[in-house]
């Protein structure tokens, strides 16, 4: 029982970070824009909010937590959208390629982090040694009483904010894109944006919004997996890229559907840690463990795409850079 319960705790930590990643990824695309540079957004999002409470708390020996969780938000939230906001120049201004210009940018958000994660591990004095605990802690903070409670209570409520807020926000953005008139335009964009654009919408601005949303949503996924899974440090040996490519996976298993993604979400975070409570694995053995989110989205595709029903489909304009002068 306690081993289960420690994978469903494990499952719902890892989960939470794909779900950051996927909800912003979901709501970038219906605008049309496809994003493959969600590891390097959330890469942006986790640094940027290490660097900034790390000098606060540099020093300082009180740090208020509450001021410690407003500069790392506030922090991953600017560079991530930076990041959203780059992209969108490249993709949306100039028109570049997007597959090209995601995976050109995971790499040059992949280094940018590492550079600085390794300069802030020299500071504190050797990898591992960064320290910030106070905002590590008030991200990390649990329901009060929780932790006295029962294992069945602990298995779903032991956490910090951010779960919940990561649930929250894929209700949310549910409930707008098929409830508000702006959202019910995002998709118009996204699906047709020549007879959006001829009915008024402005394309260019739907596809930048949504996308350096999405953005940012995707650095709270990095904020959340530096603050809270590594308690407040930094290494560069890429679970953060494979987080976020498992976000972009995500995306197509739940169908571009918000809520759909949080099960979704918890599953893939199930079957990312899956192997560790295997006994007598060999090495060889959990690298095939390790595939099986990948092949459970591959199945999925498949599966979508034989039943060819029109709500399971991706936005038409996915991927289609918008030439007005071709209207």
């Amino acid at each position: 029982m306690t081993q289960f319960i420690s994978l469903i705790q494990s499952s719902i930590v890892f989960g939470t970070v794909i779900l950051f990643g996927s909800i912003g990824e979901i709501l970038t695309e219906k605008s049309g824009n496809l994003n493959l540079g969600v590891p390097g957004i959330m890469y942006l999002g986790g640094i940027g909010s290490l660097i900034s409470v790390f000098f606060y708390e540099l020093d300082n020996p009180n740090p208020v937590p509450i001021l410690c969780i407003l500069i790392a938000l506030v922090s991953a939230i600017i560079f991530s959208m930076l990041g959203g906001l780059i992209f969108s120049f490249l993709t949306i201004t100039l028109r570049c390629n997007q597959n090209v210009t995601g995976l050109a940018f995971n790499i040059f958000a992949g280094g940018f982090a590492n550079f600085f994660g390794g300069s802030l591990n020299k500071l504190a004095g050797g990898v591992g040694q960064i320290n910030v605990l106070a905002t590590s802690a008030a991200f990390r903070t649990k329901i009060r009483g929780v932790s006295t409670a029962g294992p069945i209570v602990q298995m779903f409520f032991n956490y910090g904010f951010l779960v919940y807020l990561a649930i929250l926000a894929a209700i949310a953005l549910k409930w707008f894109l098929n409830r508000t008139t702006v959202g019910l335009n995002l998709r118009a964009v996204g699906e047709n944006p020549a007879t959006a654009d001829a009915a008024g919408i402005n394309v260019g601005k739907y596809k930048y919004l949504a996308t350096c949303i999405g953005a940012a949503i995707n650095g709270l996924g990095g904020l959340y997996y530096v603050m809270d899974y590594m308690k407040g440090t930094w290494d560069s040996d890429g679970s953060i890229e494979g987080l976020g490519w498992l976000a972009v996976a995500l995306v197509i298993f739940a169908s571009w559907k918000p809520t759909r993604a949080i099960w979704g979400s918890y599953l893939f975070g199930l079957l990312s840690w899956a192997y560790f409570y295997i006994p007598n694995l060999t090495r060889r053995s959990q690298e095939l463990f390790k595939m099986l989110p990948y092949i459970v989205t591959i199945f999925v595709l498949v599966a979508v795409a034989m039943q060819h029903k029109v709500e399971n489909q991706p936005p038409k304009a996915l991927g289609l850079p918008y030439f007005r002068e071709e209207r």
